[in-house]
């Protein structure tokens, strides 16, 4: 798929709170769990920071990433939503993904 096939597909196929309502939303972490399992825990072979929370996500992820690369540290950052294309969502060193990655 090219870039604007791709949008497409991930806005229009995949269940999104805000197409289909309560019915995407899942009360507990089974399948995130299982999910987990299943990639072998991959989020404990490299350093993570999850912000979690009501406000300041997004705030908080784009300091800590800026203070991270000024130390010298390779980093990535995904963040939702976007304000303008898709691709603010995943960031290395600040920088966005190519519509072709």
């Amino acid at each position: 798929m090219n870039y604007a096939e791709t949008l497409a597909y991930l806005f229009e196929k995949l269940p999104m709170f805000h197409r289909i309502g309560q019915a995407a939303y899942k009360s507990s972490l089974d399948n995130t769990l299982k999910l987990d399992e299943i990639f072998g825990y991959p989020h404990q072979k490299y350093k993570t920071i999850h912000v979690a929370g009501t406000n300041g996500k997004g705030s908080v992820s784009h300091m800590l990433a800026a203070v991270l690369q000024t130390a010298g540290y390779k980093t990535g950052l995904y963040t939702s939503p976007h304000l303008k294309d898709f691709r603010e969502r995943r960031k290395i060193n600040g920088q966005m993904i190519s519509e072709e990655r």
